[in-house]
């Protein structure tokens, strides 16, 4: 079973990095609409993976994409409900939009465990930004267990950082 999880996350990964673009983008700033405080991007990105200003600006929102949990629980706390909240606002006024969920654990538990855990964490994330109007078709989960450390430390504050879901929008997976 394990040989066969990790060549399907690979390829799905690799899936997800292989569109082309069909040349309908327009080259430009992109333009941002103010309408029902939903941001909304007509154009191509400003940086070279395409994404819009609002969502690589430190001072916005947007530009935090991870979701940290507590030592074995997959519920997305409430310090980072406004964070979802924003990116699921982003998501409905921007329907051209896809983001990729990846979960992530501490490098405790089984490979086994730690990869049901890390899909929970990301299908957590991914029902939330649903419930709140993103299209299922713009959402996806997948689990990185632990093979994806932010910190590579063996102590409570490495644990706590890898810990995660990563919401990452296209160009950026």
């Amino acid at each position: 079973m394990k040989q066969l999880i990790i060549p399907a996350l690979l390829a799905l990964m690799i899936a997800g990095c292989s569109s082309t673009p069909d040349g309908s983008e327009q080259d430009g700033a992109p333009v941002e609409s103010r309408n029902s405080g939903v941001a909304t991007v007509n154009a191509g990105g400003i940086d070279g993976r395409n994404l819009p200003a609002v969502l690589t600006d430190p001072k916005s929102i947007l530009s935090k994409r991870s979701v940290y949990f507590d030592y074995d629980k997959y519920e997305v706390k409430a310090e980072y409900k406004d964070l979802v909240t924003a990116h699921a606002k982003f998501l409905v006024g921007n329907r051209q939009f896809k983001m990729l969920i990846q979960g992530n654990t501490d490098d405790r538990g089984s490979r086994e465990y730690n990869l049901a855990l890390g899909q929970k964490r990301a299908d957590a994330i991914k029902q939330m930004l649903t419930l709140l109007g993103a299209r299922e078709d713009q959402v996806e989960s997948v689990s990185l267990g632990e093979e994806k450390p932010k910190n590579e430390g063996q102590n409570e504050t490495a644990w706590a950082e890898n810990r995660r879901g990563d919401m990452l929008y296209s160009g950026e997976f």
